[in-house]
């Protein structure tokens, strides 16, 4: 008697170790479509047994997505040997391609999530990544950046930013942890940039902000991606509140990526906040670390101009023009801060020297840019010429007509 039951109880525990999947299961696995298998899990993922079955159900969804997109790329590989031998070509369903690519990402996605996470002994033991890294790297995600350009050219940027969204963020996908990224990296964070853009467009800041986050891990990217971030965070400013977030924000990106576009952004949002004390500080910081930092010297320069120190602005604004002789605007100024000091000279002998240098400086401007369109040194030289050569000065004539 007791032996019979032993072997009832050990039939059992058979039978509940080696259960066979739940019906909600069957009934995902036995599909035939994509739309059908998708509609089932939506409707009883709550109904499936553990995370085993909620990721055989998700790769299920990868299964079928991918017979579909398959089925068009057979296609097109066929209508390339028929165009060679001058045979008619099938028709391919490049939408239905690439909406199936996005499908099969988006499920290997949940199927990983779930595949990932520990068995009833404790171990994580996948049974699905392996293969749907090596499926779905290469032509699926590939396809989304041709079906995004496509998108594009027709002006649906909705599409567009969709496929290409996907192709950025599925990068970080762990599955796809160790495959080759060599292939992509002429065009990977362009696209990520441009999805950035569109979700920008969208007013969608939080995925503006990651996507230009991942635009920013390539390097030919980087600038483009950082300022685009910058103008994310600096676009919705309505309150002191707001402008005090965003200094913050842009004190943490500034120690993260010490570059100047950032150092000069958090300059003037300190200044604008009236903290000119530690406005000043960045700047001097900077040239601590790098006396010849352009953007810093030029910023202390002028802000020592506007303050009416003409003798301090000369110091920064002149080495700031050495460092970039052929900006125009550094030029002006540098003539700008000598002509100011000359009016708060008494000496003559020093007041003719310095308007002399500052003559020298608005004509580097003129040189550098004739037409006026990035400084307008215009009245400021023939002030100088007046005060240097005297009122009838030929020389003179000549620089008020060019300021004109």
């Amino acid at each position: 008697m007791k032996k019979m039951m032993m072997m009832a109880m050990m039939l059992v525990a058979s039978a509940t170790a080696f259960a066979g999947d739940s019906d909600a299961l069957k009934a995902i696995l036995k599909a035939k479509t994509y739309a059908e298998a998708d509609a089932l899990v939506k409707s009883s993922l709550a109904s499936l047994a553990n995370d085993a079955e909620k990721a055989k159900a998700y790769n299920k969804l990868v299964d079928l997505a991918m017979d579909q997109f398959l089925a068009q790329s057979t296609i097109q590989t066929e209508n390339q040997l028929a165009k060679q031998m001058g045979r008619e070509e099938k028709p391919v369903d490049e939408k239905l391609m690439a909406e199936m690519a996005y499908n099969a990402l988006l499920a290997a996605q949940e199927c990983d999530s779930y595949d990932q996470k520990p068995n009833e002994k404790g171990k994580v033991k996948p049974l699905f990544a392996e293969k749907n890294a090596q499926r779905l790297w290469v032509a699926p995600r590939n396809s989304l950046v041709n079906a995004g350009q496509e998108a594009l050219t027709n002006k649906d940027n909705a599409t567009a930013r969709k496929f290409w969204q996907m192709f950025a963020e599925s990068d970080a996908f762990p599955l796809f942890k160790n495959c080759d990224r060599e292939q992509q990296k002429p065009y990977f964070g362009q696209v990520a940039r441009f999805a950035a853009v569109f979700a920008y467009q969208d007013k969608d800041m939080e995925k503006a902000l990651q996507l230009s986050d991942i635009a920013m891990k390539d390097p030919q990217e980087y600038e483009n991606a950082l300022n685009l971030k910058l103008e994310i965070l600096g676009s919705e400013l309505k309150t002191k509140e707001d402008s005090v977030k965003y200094c913050n924000q842009l004190k943490d990106i500034y120690a993260e990526h010490k570059v100047d576009g950032v150092m000069e952004k958090l300059y003037n949002v300190m200044q604008g906040l009236g903290d000119e004390a530690a406005a000043v500080k960045i700047l001097d910081d900077a040239l601590a670390e790098n006396p010849n930092n352009f953007v810093a010297l030029a910023d202390k320069g002028l802000a020592l101009l506007q303050a009416q120190k003409a003798a301090e602005a000369i110091e920064y604004l002149k080495k700031a023009y050495e460092v970039k002789p052929d900006n125009a605007v550094i030029a002006t100024y540098a003539g700008t801060a000598y002509s100011l000091e000359a009016q708060n000279t008494e000496d003559p002998a020093k007041q003719k020297a310095l308007y002399k240098e500052a003559v020298t400086f608005f004509d580097k401007a003129k040189e550098l840019d004739p037409d006026r369109l990035q400084s307008n040194w215009g009245y400021n030289r023939w002030s100088a010429y007046y005060n240097y050569y005297g009122p009838d000065a030929p020389e003179t004539q000549q620089a008020e007509a060019d300021s004109k």
